[in-house]
């Protein structure tokens, strides 16, 4: 799906500086993008309102909050049509992404734990009892090197691919 035909240049701006850092201040941006902190408040509640700008959330450190340990589980299902078992998952506190995927698995799930004897743990009480699980298959993150929500927005005025195109 193509970017949003209404956003111009300014909104583009908007949204990057969001993305660098959601706190702030909103006559900051107005600064930033010549506009009066009003009409950069509008701008905001509108991109808001257009689901463009979904939320602003804190990003904590888990390494310091003592979730030490990045894994990702392939899961394999007993679902034929429906996403039941996607939903028993999204509902385990160590979970922080289900993503239903092509392939031989049917979901890939991002987890963070504090340790491999929680990772463990975590598989055998609470991901292996969940009816309609059939398999998992697990690897364990020895280092990230890029993490981020940050999504590659084009600069103002850039071109923007056309609806459609790839």
């Amino acid at each position: 799906m193509a970017m949003d035909e209404t956003i111009d240049a300014v909104d583009l701006r908007i949204l990057t500086i969001l993305q660098e850092n959601a706190r702030i201040a909103n006559a900051e941006i107005a600064r930033q993008v010549s506009l009066a902190p009003s009409a950069v408040f509008e701008r905001v509640k509108k991109l808001e309102e257009r689901g463009l700008l979904k939320d602003y959330p804190s990003r904590l450190d888990p390494k310091a909050l003592g979730y030490g340990l990045l894994a990702f589980v392939f899961v394999r299902s007993d679902d034929k049509a429906g996403l039941e078992t996607a939903q028993r998952l999204t509902k385990i506190p160590e979970v922080q992404e289900v993503h239903h995927v092509a392939g031989e698995d049917c979901y890939l799930v991002k987890v963070r734990t504090f340790d491999t004897e929680s990772l463990g743990r975590l598989l055998r009480e609470k991901m292996s009892t969940i009816k309609g699980v059939r398999t998992t298959r697990t690897t364990i993150v020895l280092e990230t090197l890029k993490e981020t929500t940050a999504l590659p927005l084009p600069e103002p005025g850039a071109e923007r691919p056309a609806r459609g195109a790839k």
